[in-house]
């Protein structure tokens, strides 16, 4: 196969006269001697040549040459592009998402499936944009995260750190694309190099075939075997497939002048040639219409490459007329091309505005001063949604794309900075009151052992009355600071409890009744009827009740009696509530017969610290809950925020329970 003029092979389509005038008619043979430098200046010209003539041509006539060569060169360097690696090819058969508009985790499964792919240089610049894509959303939720962290960390020498799953995932599979690539690579080289130095060796036998004194029967075989040879070489290094190809093709030309002796054999390979380039441009014709441009200039790319290394010469009558034609309508898909993408550059700018605008909404948002959490929520609610925005935008142009992410990250950062150092005087509150409470756990820890009850009694009261009037500490230290305090009181209490009460036959008579009650309670079968059994089961406790009060050493028994209760509870199949507010009822009654004030006492304080304690725990739910989505689509939301969601309603089922069970303590301080 020849290129003809205008295919960097102008030179080669005659320029370079090898027959006499009259050869043809007098049917004599000439002796051409072209030696090595010349034909590689002769190749070289023809490169860098683009004059279709010797006239001078006309400035528009130059200005469409000019255009025409523009639109050539964009598909010979695809094709020397795709020469070297043959995986390319298959890049164009799999669509370029607009990766921003992921989420990390749709991002990782997309990574995912392409390194699953044996042809791992089809799929390199979708794999390179989807770690642009999750780097920028990646590094973007650290900054968030660390902004947090310092928001609610007081301490400098806690050191921040995140650990995310997802990274983890991304990490281990873009190694193996990577891994898979340099293999590639190396295997690839090994190839190209050898294949170049095969490709070398057949053009220098080319170039030996000119020799009259050979029979031209065994030339012309050796010739086709020589063409064979060539069309399986393989793949070569892309800066050498021009040069190398317009070699070889000048000396096939070569070849073709000499075998005028053999008009007829040269004729019908012309012949030949000239129809497959027919049914070449009548296609490219058809491509002109195609309304797919993208796919009409690939499949132009393809028949490009058919033309230059698999298409032999016309004769120089039909050269210039066919592949002028050819180049005309290259340039009509060309041009195609090119609107088609000043229109994708045109829908890029207006992206880039819309997400200008969500920008500068951001910013304003990161200025309006609020002072209530409600309304802070609210506002985090408004970037969220502006977040999702900005992802759905979709693409802007490539050299602004740094900078508008840049701009939207301070955008965010600036907001989050703003909205802490709101969240950071209540952090300061939540401090200076876990110092107070510190100083009250101190205290009563030092008073725990005291035995001088009577004076002791009513400081460790007073303790618990200053600790109910302090607020919220960090939410960190909440539940070990409670507990040290509440065992300290405890400990006191339980041995003023000790000297105060003694046994006596009242008592001791009640523990021998309950344990023999045990027994009889142990044999009580349900009927499987729910409200003759739940009935049954409330006789039993208050039987129990009616036996009064053991001595305190005994009081185990209670624990036992409610372990047979429980065991009833689970079978009557009652709602999770409706367990604990009987149980609950049992426990209190018990606590009121005992005149134990200072046991309820506790009771509601430790009833109140829970309502609070579940509160925050919601308070914090709901406020990360905007950390961890990052939804573009309202419909669909990824588990951590299903979970968190989940999570928050258990939260919030479990607080109804806690305020029905200070309900009830307090109706009891009522009616006493």
């Amino acid at each position: 196969m020849l290129e003809e003029k205008n295919d960097n092979l102008q030179e080669a389509d005659g320029k370079l006269e090898i027959e006499s005038a009259n050869s043809t008619e007098n049917n004599e043979t000439i002796s051409v001697e072209i030696n090595e430098s010349e034909a590689e200046t002769i190749v070289s010209e023809s490169e860098n040549s683009i004059a279709p003539s010797e006239e001078k041509l006309s400035d528009k006539e130059t200005v469409a040459e000019t255009q025409n060569q523009t639109a050539l060169d964009a598909i010979t360097n695809s094709n020397a592009e795709e020469s070297e690696d043959e995986t390319l090819k298959e890049r164009h058969d799999l669509p370029m998402h607009d990766y921003n508009t992921f989420s990390l985790d749709e991002l990782v499964a997309e990574l995912k499936k392409l390194v699953s792919s044996d042809k791992v240089m089809s799929v390199k610049e979708h794999i390179e944009e989807i770690k642009k894509s999750f780097l920028l959303q990646y590094n973007h939720l650290i900054e968030e995260k660390r902004e947090e962290f310092n928001a609610e960390n007081q301490d400098p020498n806690e050191e921040f750190q995140y650990h995310s799953p997802l990274k983890t995932k991304f990490d281990e599979y873009y190694n193996i694309f990577r891994d898979h690539r340099n293999a590639h690579f190396k295997s690839l080289q090994t190839n190209l190099k050898s294949n170049l130095e095969n490709r070398l060796a057949i053009v220098e036998e080319l170039k030996e075939l000119i020799n009259p004194q050979e029979n031209i029967k065994d030339t012309l075989k050796h010739f086709n075997e020589l063409r064979e040879r060539w069309k399986n070489a393989g793949s070569i290094p892309k800066d050498k497939y021009n040069h190398v190809w317009n070699n070889y093709h000048f000396h096939v030309e070569n070849f073709y002048d000499y075998l005028h002796l053999d008009r007829e054999a040269r004729d019908l390979d012309f012949k030949h040639n000239l129809e497959q380039k027919q049914k070449i441009v009548a296609r490219v014709e058809e491509l002109v219409n195609e309304a797919d441009v993208s796919k009409a200039f690939r499949e132009l790319q393809d028949l490009h490459k058919i033309w230059k290394e698999d298409i032999g010469p016309v004769s120089k009558e039909h050269r210039d007329e066919i592949w002028n034609k050819f180049s005309e309508l290259t340039k009509k898909i060309h041009d195609k091309r090119e609107v088609l993408f000043e229109n994708i550059r045109g829908s890029e700018l207006e992206n880039l505005e819309v997400k200008k605008n969500i920008i500068s909404q951001i910013e304003v948002l990161a200025t309006e001063k609020v002072n209530a959490h409600s309304l802070w929520l609210q506002q985090i609610e408004k970037v969220e949604a502006l977040r999702s925005a900005f992802f759905a935008a979709g693409k802007v142009p490539s050299d602004v794309n740094e900078a508008t992410w840049s701009a939207f990250k301070t955008a965010v950062r600036n907001f989050n900075t703003f909205k802490n150092s709101f969240y950071k005087d209540i952090k300061k509150d939540q401090n200076d009151n876990l110092n107070k409470k510190m100083a009250l756990v101190a205290k009563a820890k030092e008073l725990q052992e005291s035995t001088d009850y009577e004076s002791t009694t009513p400081v460790m009261k007073k303790i618990q009355e200053e600790w109910k009037q302090i607020g919220h500490v960090p939410r960190k230290y909440s539940d070990k600071i409670w507990k040290e305090f509440k065992d300290a009181c405890n400990s006191y209490f339980d041995k003023l409890k000790e000297h105060k009460n003694e046994e006596n036959g009242d008592e001791v008579a009640a523990f021998d009744n309950k344990k023999a009650y045990l027994e009889t309670i142990r044999e009580f079968q349900l009927t499987g009827d729910h409200k003759t059994d739940l009935d049954a089961i409330k006789l039993h406790i208050e039987t129990w009740k009616n036996f009064g009060k053991v001595p305190f050493p005994r009081r185990h028994i209670e624990g036992k009696f409610n372990k047979i209760l429980d065991a009833l509870f689970e079978k009557l199949s009652l709602s999770k509530k409706e367990t604990e507010m009987i149980r609950f009822a049992n426990r209190i009654d018990n606590l009121s017969e005992s005149n134990d004030t200072r046991k309820l006492d506790n009771e509601k304080i430790f009833l109140i610290r829970k309502i609070e304690e579940v509160q925050n725990e919601i308070f914090q739910l709901e406020n990360n809950i905007q950390f961890f989505t990052n939804t573009k689509n309202a419909k669909k939301e990824n588990s951590i925020v299903l979970e968190v969601r989940k999570n928050i309603a258990l939260h919030k089922e479990s607080l109804d329970v806690w305020k029905e069970k200070l309900h009830q303590l307090r109706n009891l301080d009522n009616n006493n």
